[in-house]
């Protein structure tokens, strides 16, 4: 598969997800208690999980073809 076509894929793959993920956050955050301290360890966790899952996919569309692939065509 192409760079262009896995950035493209992506696309399609991770807005969809990160409005989810972010509705999610947000609809949770309202069963929180009302504590500020609470809320600030919430959106601090909250804020840096979704990058766990997308690092990992973004450089899978970064990565260049195989080399061996190319040269088998």
């Amino acid at each position: 598969m192409t760079p262009r076509r896995k950035k493209l894929l992506g696309l399609f793959i991770l807005l969809p997800a990160l409005l989810l993920y972010s509705g999610a956050v947000v609809t949770f955050s309202d069963r929180l208690p009302s504590f500020w301290l609470v809320q600030l360890v919430y959106y601090i966790v909250t804020g840096l999980a979704w990058a766990a899952p997308v690092i990992p996919f973004i450089r899978w569309m970064e990565k260049p073809p195989d080399e061996n692939k190319k040269s088998a065509r």
